[in-house]
């Protein structure tokens, strides 16, 4: 019988060195959600997603994929997992020298050995999924940022995954491209039955499209919910998260002597 969970992360704890990033991280993520990881800037999101793609290994704890204990995994394993993974890179990272009808084919041509009018096929497929199947003979440098996100994005579904992970896919977008990206990401989720995590700051876009949330601050997670739950959350830090607020669990000064400390100092010196 298929385990519901894609994604079992258990008392996983991982750091450079001396310096913890993440710190018994329980999380689990169940086939067909799109779950959203978020928190303030180098909290351990982005090291999360390296940790499920086998990147990094933990330093504790454990990290299974589809029922695979990934930091155990030998390069074939791992190459053999990673076939059924695709990552959307924040700002897109298309390759600059190819057409977009390449960058898409890129991934078909290197790791399956259909023939070409096949690869056509399936890249036009998943461009017109985006609305750019009009856009495959132009270059990266021809897109804007919208249109760069959704070509990235065709590229990370081209091989079928079953898991798809985003790093900042709303950053530097538009409102219009913001809402396109968004709508995109939950409507493929659901039509190809993949399981996505969403790496993000856009709170209010991110609670439209997903399932379930989890914040981290300090490598711990400190409130996690259903969208419903997240914006109706008594928890201090999210509420400074979801309303932006200056100050908060997570302050506005970076910590300092008292301020009339330094000012008394300035006067000796002079």
């Amino acid at each position: 019988m298929q385990n519901d969970n894609l994604i079992e992360i258990e008392r996983l704890a991982f750091g450079y060195g001396k310096r913890s990033i993440l710190k018994n991280i329980n999380l689990t993520v169940k086939r067909g959600q799109v779950i959203a990881i978020m928190g303030n800037s180098g909290c351990g999101k982005t090291t999360l997603l390296r940790l499920i793609g086998g990147q990094l290994k933990p330093s504790q704890g454990g990290v299974r994929v589809a029922g695979e204990s990934v930091g155990e995994l030998d390069r074939g394993g791992l190459h053999r997992l990673r076939r059924k993974m695709g990552m959307l890179f924040q700002f897109g990272a298309l390759f600059t020298d190819m057409t977009v009808f390449d960058n898409v084919a890129f991934q078909l041509r290197e790791h399956t050995d259909l023939p070409e009018d096949a690869i056509s096929d399936l890249v036009l497929m998943k461009l017109h999924a985006v609305g750019l199947r009009g856009a495959a003979h132009l270059m990266p440098a021809e897109l804007s940022g919208g249109m760069a996100r959704r070509v990235a994005l065709a590229r990370a579904v081209a091989l079928d995954p079953t898991l798809v992970m985003y790093d900042e896919p709303f950053a530097g977008l538009d409102p219009i491209s913001l809402g396109v990206t968004g709508n995109l990401i939950r409507r493929l989720n659901d039509t190809l039955g993949l399981t996505s995590i969403v790496v993000t700051h856009d709170v209010h876009e991110s609670l439209k499209i997903v399932d379930y949330v989890y914040f981290i601050s300090d490598g711990v997670i400190v409130a996690e919910g259903t969208a419903d739950e997240i914006r109706a959350s008594g928890s201090p830090f999210v509420h400074q998260f979801v309303h932006g607020e200056a100050d908060g669990p997570v302050p506005f000064h970076y910590p300092a002597p008292p301020y009339v400390d330094d000012l008394k100092l300035g006067e000796q010196g002079a």
